[in-house]
């Protein structure tokens, strides 16, 4: 089946014009009218000026701590989609071993050292480097549509989670006493930790409710520790049991929930963290931005009868998502963060001790890098074939090519050829959305009025809808 997602098209002065059908895209390589720019996201450049004129786009971003979903789209349809997965908590865990080997190897030098602190001063608004990381990843991607695509504005979800709210669900303020923000955070961070999976019998598709894992009658409190995804029917026939006496038989199960429910909440305080960092360049771009709600995006997705994805969820951003919006036979382009190599001469081992001689500075040997997507037509030898994949390059010139489906090592430069130069990312394609909600779900979303800033629950009651 072949996808919709659109082909970027620049005309002859790389002046962006109308994303074009991958079959017009084909009809005009095949004429000769154009040729191909760039592979990732795939981009043609004419020959020619056009004369079309050009429909304005916006970009819709929905942030996340692992994926952030992008969209481009026009006031009727979708256009091109992506989802980019970050690689924040690499970061995170690399720079807490460096600092752990660091303080090792500072112990058996400088035992006697005199203690240094406070000799560090931070600018304001400074993040950590992981964070950082999510946040330059969509600056670099906004960038590169904004040149690719006649884009004239920006949506981007902007508050997801009240953490807050969760650690201490007896919270005051103004904002909890209108009753806006009362809840919502709590049910819709329980949707994604748990995987929108019933955690007793694993149903996706019922009606789900609030559980206290312990119950209050047997004092379990309102913690979002406490607070697990269940079903209707398992919710009942759990009724006020305790885990161990309701999971009796499943005591694997019970190990399970009680080790997921306990995670921190480091996705949602990574999203907290960076939203306004992130809203801040945007703003930078020069272009108007619009903020929407978790609740907003999830009552236009639902409204649209559209499946839960990242790319979906970024489509739905703002009050400026479209009345219609067909996501059938849409592939999105899955990109993932990689960095661009690693300034470390020496790697350790897990003692802090050098376990490899320095690296050499070179990066390149023979015209290839490592990152590079390159497709290999290898015609004699053990390994005839034909492989496309991002290489890892070596000073012998027999490289290791990383494919689909395994690593194929020693493949000759000599039968390499370029696909896409190393950007610090690696692509692939999702699944085609071919299945859309039920009718029953969206009658009961079409009953619902649409959230002025967020649509949730009063006092104690816990049911999810």
């Amino acid at each position: 089946m072949s996808t919709k997602n659109a082909v970027f098209v620049l005309d002859v002065n790389r002046n962006p014009c109308n994303p074009v059908h991958p079959a017009v895209a084909r009809k005009l390589l095949s004429s000769g009218k154009a040729a191909v720019f760039r592979q990732y996201p795939f981009t043609i450049i004419l020959k020619g000026e056009s004369t079309d004129k050009v429909k304005e786009l916006r970009i819709k971003i929905d942030p996340g701590a692992k994926f952030t979903g992008l969209a481009l789209v026009s006031d009727t349809n979708i256009g091109w989609a992506a989802e980019l997965e970050h690689r924040g908590f690499a970061i995170r865990d690399s720079l807490t071993s460096r600092r752990q080997q660091r303080r090792n190897r500072r112990q058996r030098k400088t035992r006697y050292r005199k203690p240094r602190f406070l000799n560090r001063r931070r600018p304001e608004g400074w993040l950590p480097p992981s964070l950082m990381s999510r946040v330059y990843n969509i600056q670099t991607w906004v960038n590169r549509l904004c040149k690719l695509a006649p884009v004239n504005a920006i949506s981007q979800e902007l508050v997801k989670f009240d953490t807050q709210k969760m650690v201490n669900p007896e919270v005051k303020g103004v904002e909890y006493q209108r009753g806006e923000l009362l809840g919502y955070e709590v049910r819709q961070y329980l949707l994604e930790k748990f995987n929108h999976t019933c955690v007793y019998c694993g149903a996706t598709d019922k009606p789900f409710n609030i559980d206290h894992f312990y119950p209050k009658s047997k004092g379990g409190s309102d913690k979002v520790s406490n607070l697990v995804l269940s079903c209707v029917d398992c919710n009942q026939a759990k009724s006020n049991k305790l885990p161990a006496e309701f999971l009796s038989d499943r005591l694997h199960i019970l190990t399970k929930i009680d080790k997921q429910r306990r995670k921190p909440l480091a996705d949602a305080a990574a999203v907290n963290a960076t939203r306004w960092k992130l809203k801040q360049i945007l703003e930078n771009t020069g272009l108007p931005v619009e903020l929407g709600s978790g609740g907003l995006t999830k009552y236009n997705r639902q409204r649209l009868r559209i499946s839960k994805s990242h790319w979906t969820d970024a489509a739905c951003v703002g009050d400026s998502t479209p009345d219609t919006l067909n996501v059938t036979g849409y592939q999105p382009l899955i990109i993932k963060a990689m960095g661009r190599g690693s300034r470390q001469m020496v790697k350790p081992d897990k003692y802090g001790f050098p376990r490899t001689s320095p690296k050499l500075r070179q990066k390149s040997f023979y015209g290839f890098q490592t990152g590079d997507i390159v497709k290999a037509v290898v015609t004699k030898g053990k390994k005839v074939g034909t492989y496309v994949g991002r290489v890892a390059v070596r000073k012998t010139g027999n490289f290791n090519i990383k494919t689909k489906t395994d690593t194929v090592q020693g493949i000759s430069y000599k039968y390499c050829r370029h696909l896409h130069k190393s950007d610090g990312y690696a692509y692939s394609f999702g699944e085609v959305l071919e299945q859309v909600k039920s009718s029953k779900e969206v009658k009961s979303v079409q009953t619902q009025s649409p959230p002025k800033r967020f649509q949730g629950f009063h006092g104690q009651q816990l049911s999810l809808f």
